[in-house]
C-alpha cells in the first residue's frame, strides 16, 4: 500500500503543499536532498514531486529511479527560478508516446 504523494525541495517552494494534504520534506542543500530522495524512493510513495533546482543537482539519482514503475518523479518549479527541465521532460514524454513534438509546436 502506498503512502501517497511526497514533495521535496526548498522550504519556500514546497510548504504550500501541506495545505492539500501532501507529505512535505524540505531540504537545505544537495546532500540533504539526495539523502531524503533516496529515503523517499525506498518508502511507499507512488509519486514524488521535486523542485527543478533540486532535481538538477541530483539528476543521476533521478535517472536511476525513472527506469522503475514507481515512484513517479515529477518536477515542479520552485520560487527561486525554473530550470526548464520539467517542460523538457514533458516534451520527451509526449514525443515518446505519440512519435512527434505536438505539444510545443517546435518551440524549442
Amino acid at each position: 500500500m502506498y503512502k501517497g504523494v511526497a514533495v521535496i525541495g526548498d522550504r519556500d517552494s514546497i510548504y504550500g503543499f501541506v495545505s492539500i494534504g501532501l507529505s512535505v520534506f524540505p531540504v537545505g542543500n544537495r546532500e540533504e536532498g539526495l539523502e531524503k530522495f533516496r529515503q523517499l524512493c525506498r518508502g511507499d510513495y507512488a509519486v514524488i514531486y521535486i523542485t527543478g533546482s533540486l532535481a538538477a543537482e541530483i539528476e543521476e539519482e533521478i535517472e536511476k529511479v525513472s527506469e522503475q514503475m514507481t515512484p513517479a518523479v515529477i518536477l515542479i518549479p520552485g520560487v527561486y527560478g525554473n530550470t526548464g527541465k520539467g517542460r523538457n521532460e514533458v516534451r520527451k514524454s509526449v514525443e515518446k508516446a505519440v512519435g512527434s513534438d505536438i505539444l510545443f509546436g517546435g518551440d524549442k
